[in-house]
């Protein structure tokens, strides 16, 4: 068993939670539990979402363990990339304040790849904001698709892997557990 400094202890790191199977997003929030319960402040910042009453909203306006913020008021699943794009581009610009602004330990950015894959936001802007990370700070990023230059630059990366899921029989999302 190896020991481990303060410094490190104290160290962010960069995750990147990624791949076609589920639990992406549920990965990330169950981090941002455990570093709330840690006394950790935690701000979880959602890109390309379409639904403003998952249970993740309702849990945090009613538990207030820490903010999700969507900036997006529509569901972005409908909108056109025209509609999208400056909110996309506004997110990004919140999401560099919370990363260097200093009142966050940990800062989520979920679904970040599907915005990248939509055109939304470019690899270059993704690793700019890794890039102007303080070293005390945990960013985690989510999503399908990262790229592989991301996926270099990260401390951890988790592949989801779908193996099997209930929508390839026709069971559609259910409430509280896809959604």
């Amino acid at each position: 068993m190896s020991s481990t400094t303060n410094e490190e202890a104290s160290r962010g790191l960069i995750q990147v939670y990624t791949g076609k199977g589920k639990g992406k997003t549920t990965a990330a929030l169950g981090l941002a539990l455990r570093a709330v319960g840690q006394g950790m402040k935690v701000i979880f910042i959602q890109f390309v979402k379409g639904d403003h009453n998952c249970g993740e909203h309702l849990f945090a306006a009613k538990y207030h363990p820490f903010n999700i913020v969507e900036l997006n008021i529509g569901n972005s699943f409908t909108q056109t990339l025209d509609e999208l794009r400056p909110v996309t581009q506004q997110t990004l610009a919140f999401a560099e304040e919370a990363i260097i602004g200093g009142s966050y330990d940990m800062v989520i950015l979920d679904e970040i790849f599907v915005a990248k894959k939509k055109g939304l936001v470019s690899t270059e802007q993704i690793k700019n904001l890794m890039n102007k990370k303080p070293e005390g700070v945990e960013l985690v990023l989510t999503g399908r698709g990262a790229p592989e230059e991301i996926i270099q630059q990260a401390d951890l990366v988790t592949e989801m892997l779908a193996v099997k899921h209930p929508f390839t029989t026709g069971i559609t999302r259910r409430r509280g557990i896809e959604c």
